[in-house]
């Protein structure tokens, strides 16, 4: 694992893309390269390459402030899920928080996809609020989405 680059943009783009492929309530696909490289200057992307070099996943790390801070976007390759590559990216971006002396971290899972928030519970997040979800797509017509903030403590 490794921290991404510019350089990595054009290969994260399209693994981001597949690993949200799955959030059909949404229009378009979840990054570009405008989004991409403006998160990136806000926070850095942890990323996992196989012996090759073949990228397998990714998740954005971002300090919200000197003791928190927040994870998102975690994209694994979709012929690599369910392997573990998920926990351990998540396991190492925590680590790299708690090696800057960051005593926790907060990630957010929209309400449609309630798959989520137990797979978290068990990387030991709980459900600590809700807020408003700004979509950087069009929402699908009739859906009303919130994101559900879930923390730990490290």
């Amino acid at each position: 694992m490794r921290l991404a680059t510019a350089a990595d943009r054009p290969r994260l783009i399209p693994l981001i893309n597949a690993a949200f492929s799955i959030e059909k309530f949404l229009e378009g696909t979840r990054t570009d390269d405008e989004r991409l490289s403006d998160a990136m200057q806000k926070g850095e992307i942890l990323i996992a390459e196989n012996a090759e070099g073949r990228l397998l996943g990714s998740i954005y790390m971002e300090r919200r402030d000197p003791r928190r801070g927040y994870l998102g976007m975690l994209a694994v390759d979709p012929a690599q899920q369910g392997r573990g590559l998920g926990r351990r990216l998540m396991t190492a971006a925590e680590n790299r928080f708690r090696a800057e002396g960051m005593e926790s971290v907060e990630i957010i899972v929209l309400n449609m996809r309630p798959e989520l928030p137990p797979l978290y519970q068990k990387f030991g997040y709980v459900e600590v609020g809700r807020e408003d979800f700004k979509p950087s797509r069009t929402l699908k017509p009739g859906v009303e989405i919130h994101g559900v903030v879930m923390a730990k403590q490290l």
